[in-house]
């Protein structure tokens, strides 16, 4: 297909110096939509996933432009790499393979509107603009089509690879245990090798930035069976950057959290006790919306059990309404008067034991609680239980915006 005139050529190039410094507010509608709807919904709910499909679309999107300042109206070639491949192997893990190719055509949707806002800003000319939208359109289209096309490659070879695999036999025998699926406790037992009758702790420890060493994970696996004195251990790979893990004991907390100082790419969230095989299913659910809610808050924590979070999980579900109430509830509060009421309140309002707590002096606390009471709206003694809230709130949370 011949180049169009070099009048459009130069209005592509100025669009795709535009889109290369795209505004967050593009960003934020592109990550919607590539997330959006009930299929894809398993994607978003994964902090890992989704933040890799979210990469993987806005490079897609600097790629293509990138492309076009470069050679405007030349064809654009499919990203090749090792992401593009960690990425398909954890969706063919999963099982996501339509969701995640249903994302890049939404995906395209929101280029293609936010491409023609762009060039209506370029040109005032009817006939260029038809032009220019002409031919950067079927560029868009045809870059995407490659996309699509790459990705089903390497999700094709990375299922085959899988298939028949012992690790593709525990994965499955673990989702429809999950899915609570009819599968005899013997069998899935002789699949996974760890027994199902008695306690579990399900744990989910990630990495969030592909840079990092992946080997950290297998270390802190085995930190977890180390600190819950090495039981039973179930260890499976739901994808590059994360690992199910579930455990016949519960872990020492001290001994994972002092552990995982020398591991500081990983994060964990750990599920209660529970027993059988319905306790195997809801612990690592409720490990799940641990992990999920250090993600929506984008918490700086890194160890986190559902025992710890599960009223903050509930009071978060409205982010903004919870940071609304922190603000309201603690006013000015902060620091070592705040760390002092929060550490009074988890101690049944006990002086002693929350200096002890602190490592401090009980003077030391008193003249803090003092000075809390000046800092916060209403004396802590009318409302204890509202400021408990917002101090778990912002522990987890970490600064409330303003």
């Amino acid at each position: 297909m011949p180049l169009p005139p070099p009048r459009i050529l130069k209005l592509i190039r100025q669009g795709a110096e535009l889109a290369l410094n795209p505004q967050p507010d593009w960003l934020a509608e592109l990550d919607a939509a590539t997330l959006a709807g009930e299929t894809r919904r398993p994607i978003a709910d994964d902090p890992v996933l989704s933040a890799g499909l979210r990469r993987v679309n806005r490079a897609n999107l600097l790629r293509w432009a990138a492309a076009n300042v470069t050679a405007p109206g030349a064809p654009v070639p499919a990203p090749e790499g090792e992401e593009q491949r960690l990425i398909a192997r954890d969706i063919v893990r999963r099982g996501l393979d339509e969701p995640a190719l249903d994302s890049y055509r939404a995906g395209e949707s929101v280029a293609l509107r936010l491409w023609t806002r762009i060039a209506c800003t370029l040109t005032t000319d009817p006939d260029e603009l038809r032009d220019l939208l002409d031919v950067s359109l079927r560029s868009i289209s045809a870059f995407v089509d490659a996309c699509v096309g790459e990705m089903t490659t390497l999700l094709r070879a990375e299922r085959a690879a899988l298939t028949g695999s012992n690790h593709a036999e525990r994965l499955h025998a673990v989702a429809l245990l999950l899915d609570g699926a009819p599968i005899a406790r013997a069998r899935a037992e002789a699949r996974l090798g760890y027994p199902l009758a008695g306690t579990h702790t399900a744990a989910v420890l990630w990495v969030d930035d592909l840079d990092q060493d992946f080997a950290q994970l297998d270390r802190a696996a085995d930190l977890l069976a180390s600190s819950a004195g090495r039981p039973p251990v179930l260890d499976v790979t739901a994808s590059a950057a994360t690992r199910w893990v579930w455990t016949a004991a519960s872990p020492d907390l001290s001994r994972l959290r002092a552990g995982l100082d020398r591991l500081p790419a990983v994060r964990i969230a750990l599920g209660p006790a529970a027993t059988g095989v319905n306790g195997f299913r809801r612990s690592h659910l409720d490990a799940l919306t641990t992990q999920r809610m250090l993600a929506r808050l984008a918490s700086v924590q890194r160890l986190a059990s559902h025992d710890e979070i599960e009223l903050v999980a509930l009071l978060t579900q409205d982010l903004e309404g919870a940071d609304r109430f922190v603000r309201h509830v603690l006013g000015a509060l902060e620091g070592p008067p705040a760390e002092a009421v929060r550490a009074y309140l988890a101690e049944q309002c006990n002086a002693t034991r929350a200096a002890a707590r602190l490592f401090t002096h009980r003077n030391t606390l008193l003249r803090r609680l003092a000075r809390a009471d000046t800092l916060l709206p209403r004396p802590l003694a009318d409302h204890p239980l509202e400021v408990a809230a917002a101090l778990e709130i912002r522990h987890w949370r970490g600064q409330t915006p303003a």
